[in-house]
This record gives structure tokens, sequence and C-alpha cells, in this order.
């Protein structure tokens, strides 16, 4: 890959929603990540894995902030939010069972669902530890920029 390739991918990735992107060949290894102290987006090396008729273009990502508590009677628990546009999906595949589900404790870094961006399978992993309490969005449907994803009881 010369130079010039790797600066317009440098610049498409830029214009994208995504933070990090690593693409690996027979040749070379490459990893750009637009926020080094964000959260982890891995970019999925299989993108069989969904089919998607209606593929949603990214917005770009503005730094993400500590998880915002959620009001009401729930004020104790936080919300794991979308880092992306994109179409929300709780599983690797169709066959797999979903990566977590309500009661599920997790830790922080655990991957929780994949957010397909552009024909991108993003991995998206939990910021905080605690029990999954409620899943706020249906499988394969599109998310928004920082829409609640999770509910997440950090006393579980």
């Amino acid at each position: 890959m010369k130079a010039k390739e790797i600066q317009e991918l440098i610049d498409f990735i830029s214009n994208t929603g995504l933070a990090e992107v690593k693409i690996e060949t027979d040749e070379f290894k490459l990893s750009i990540k637009k926020f080094p102290d964000t959260t982890v987006v891995k970019s999925d090396n299989n993108p069989g894995h969904h089919q998607v008729s209606n593929p949603v273009a990214a917005a770009p990502v503005a730094a993400p902030a500590a998880p915002a508590p959620v009001k009401e009677e729930t004020n104790n628990y936080i919300e794991v939010k979308s880092p992306m546009i994109g179409t929300f999906y709780r599983t690797a595949n169709p066959d797999s069972d979903p990566f977590v589900t309500v009661g599920d404790r997790v830790v922080a870094g655990q991957t929780v669902c994949i957010i397909e961006a552009m024909k991108l399978f993003n991995e998206i992993e939990s910021e905080i530890s605690g029990k999954i309490v409620k899943v706020l969005v249906e499988n394969a449907t599109p998310v928004e920029y920082d829409q609640p994803l999770f509910l997440v009881d950090p006393a579980g």
C-alpha cells in the first residue's frame, strides 16, 4: 500500500463515524484510531455476518462523555450508548446467541453488541461493569449516535 493510498484511507475514515479501524493483509497491518483514549470499537473481519438491505451512513463521532445516569425510578442505572450511527445487532451472526441478555453480568471491555456502519461490523464494548437490566433496542434496527442501547445496574 502506497503512502497516498494510506492518506486517502485516513481521510475517508476521518469523515466517518468510526473511532478505530484495523486492516490486515498478507503484505501489511494498519491500525488507525481517531480518539486514542475513548471507547474501543473493533472492526470485525467477517463482513458476512449480517445481511443489510438498507445500509446506514455513519456520522462523525465526538469524543464520548461519561455514561449519563437514567432519570426516573432507574436513577441508579447507567446507559450503554451507541458511539455511532448504524444498525444494531445483538449477535455476531444470525445463528449465534446474543452477546448479552437481561440479567447477565458484564465487565468493562466486554462486547455487548455489534453496530454495522458502512459495511463494517464494529464490536461495542461496555464501559462499565454491572448487570444488564434492560435491552433498549430491537435486533437489526437502526440506531443513532449517543442512543441508549442497554441499561446497566453497576451495583448488580
